[in-house]
């Protein structure tokens, strides 16, 4: 595999709070498990992560690194238009951030957004149809999807208002002709969220390529299975992420640095 060649980087452990290393460290976790997971286009899409304490600032992957590629300190701190707020040897596709910064601007509740280009996302994104309740685990997204329409490559500041009112009081968005967004009150319920997605699309054109007849449960079951997923006031995948963040450790060791 042809890897960028990475511009040296101080580690930022000590320059910076014990919160926002430990935001680091978590957010550089969740580009290493999605490209352990496949979910990559090359250097392209984002991972975003409010810095504790603050209501502006965020941290996003330095432009043109593969996720494969990403530390904790190569992580670049910005602001909600996507300029840099620290000295960086790399670049910011500040494009690509439109999407990121409507839901950080509209929604304080949520402080980590995940957007992909996977196959499968971008695949059931091209269905009138959406998501489909197919199985169990399709569940937990019964009514609790939004649907944005295509407008082209988001660089259009006016498309962030659409963006917010077609998640409403959601935290996952389809992205039609695009893909998949999900966001969490951390970057564990964010990855547990698209995780499932991720899961539920795949299934689904998988029940659709077989080209036999399918059955779904009845709306009650589905909205009984939904509430049953979230019950209580805990973010999804908080247990997850524990088990999580050790594979990383063992796997990927170097996204510390």
């Amino acid at each position: 595999m042809v890897v960028a060649r990475l511009k040296p980087i101080k580690s930022k452990q000590n320059s910076v709070s014990e919160a926002e290393w430990q935001a680091r460290l978590e957010l550089a976790a969740a580009y290493r498990l999605i490209a352990h997971h496949g979910w990559t286009h090359l250097i392209n899409n984002h991972a975003t992560l409010r810095v504790p304490g603050t209501s502006d600032q965020f941290l996003i992957n330095p432009y043109g690194l593969l996720y494969e590629q990403i530390t904790a300190s190569n992580l670049i701190k910005i602001d909600i238009n996507g300029k840099l707020l620290e000295d960086t040897p790399y670049e910011v596709n500040e494009a690509g951030f439109i999407i990121h910064s409507a839901i950080h601007m509209s929604r304080m509740d949520l402080h980590c957004v995940i957007h992909t280009h996977t196959v499968a996302g971008q695949a059931v994104s091209a269905l009138d149809c959406g998501l489909l309740p197919l199985n169990q685990g399709s569940l937990r997204f019964y009514k609790r999807v939004g649907y944005h329409e295509h407008e082209g490559i988001s660089r259009d500041l006016n498309e962030r208002d659409r963006i917010v009112a077609d998640l409403g009081p959601h935290k996952v968005l389809i992205l039609r002709n695009h893909g998949l967004l999900t966001a969490g009150v951390n970057a564990a319920e964010a990855f547990n969220l698209m995780y499932h997605l991720e899961k539920s699309c795949q299934t689904q054109m998988m029940v659709l390529a077989s080209n036999h007849p399918y059955s779904m449960a009845p709306p009650e079951i589905c909205e009984k299975g939904a509430q049953q997923f979230h019950r209580g006031n805990r973010p999804l995948g908080q247990r997850d992420w524990p088990a999580l963040m050790s594979l990383v450790d063992k796997l990927y060791p170097d996204y510390g640095e």
